[in-house]
């Protein structure tokens, strides 16, 4: 009878671990998203547009299995002739009225692999995408991977982030709040492995690139500050928050500047890029520079941020 209950007890404890992994990201699909994204003879750059739409109908084929709704957001531009570029947009939660935003870029400057710069977030989408199916929600999720968020669309209306978030504005969406996840792969736990836009910032920051960072600006608003809180206190994953002035070098580096621009609150989650990994907008920047698990534990994080945030 004791040997039956201890093995009816280690059922129960098998089942229980295997849900609550169940419910998390998974480094192996990590891996193969990571895989199919980076390692290719073409670079999925502007002019590589062949690939670009290969990368697009990849993670539209995730987003449709368990999206509520997932469609392509295409718009035209001249460059060496004329072509359509793709953002890929699924919604959860359709039946709430506020809208939260969570984004990455998928296109690579030049002819990296670009793991980090920005597969690494793009994995993260499609991790939470799987993640989110079935879940109870607070907000309307829109999920975005957008296009041509790289040189030399940076900083213009051409950027795919420009876009979708003037499309927002333009259908008088009511938006919460938006979260970029620029560049979440790379860690290091050596001395001297993180880098600053001004140097005294280890001082408070610390020398190791061992943390993921939650990036606001000045005057970031209710949803930037409540998302962080609660990002923070799950403690899966050493985080800082840094807030700071728009024109702080790096701080608006990514797709969450054109909603700033356009008005909403937007936060980027980021392993602070090129201030820390030096493989950035390298050849160099492969998926086996990147820390899975670390990745995982971010995705995790944002996960139930997300289901959480009211």
């Amino acid at each position: 009878m004791k040997n039956a209950l201890k093995y009816i007890t280690l059922c129960v404890c098998i089942t229980f671990l295997t849900n609550v992994r169940a419910e998390g990201a998974d480094t192996v699909k990590i891996a193969e998203h990571l895989t199919f994204i980076t390692k290719s003879d073409t670079a999925r750059n502007y002019i590589n547009v062949e690939r670009l739409d290969e990368v697009a109908e990849y993670i539209f084929n995730e987003f449709s299995q368990y999206a509520d709704t997932t469609y392509y957001q295409s718009f035209r531009l001249g460059t060496k002739g004329v072509h359509d570029y793709k953002n890929v947009v699924c919604v959860f939660g359709e039946e709430n009225q506020s809208t939260l935003v969570v984004g990455a870029h998928y296109d690579v400057f030049g002819d990296s692999e670009g793991a980090d710069d920005n597969a690494s977030g793009v994995v993260g989408l499609l991790e939470l995408a799987r993640l989110l199916k079935g879940k109870k929600l607070n907000h309307r999720i829109e999920i975005v991977a957008y296009t041509l968020e790289e040189p030399p669309f940076f900083r213009t209306k051409l950027m795919g982030s420009y876009v979708h978030a003037n499309s927002l504005v333009q259908n008088n969406v009511d938006v919460y709040g938006m979260v970029c996840l620029e560049m979440i792969g790379f860690f290091s736990d050596h001395k001297k492995s993180q880098d600053y836009p001004i140097g005294a910032l280890s001082c408070i920051y610390g020398n190791k690139g061992d943390y993921i960072t939650l990036v606001n600006k000045f005057s970031k608003g209710k949803f930037s500050r409540k998302f962080s809180s609660l990002f923070k206190k799950q403690d899966l994953i050493r985080t800082k928050k840094f807030t700071g002035p728009k024109r702080l070098s790096g701080i608006d580096f990514s797709d969450h500047l054109n909603y700033w621009k356009l008005g909403f609150h937007a936060i980027m989650i980021t392993d602070t890029a090129f201030y820390r990994n030096k493989n950035y907008h390298q050849e160099t920047d492969t998926m086996e520079s990147l820390d899975l698990d670390r990745m995982r534990l971010i995705i995790d994080s944002v996960l139930n941020t997300l289901i959480n945030l009211k």
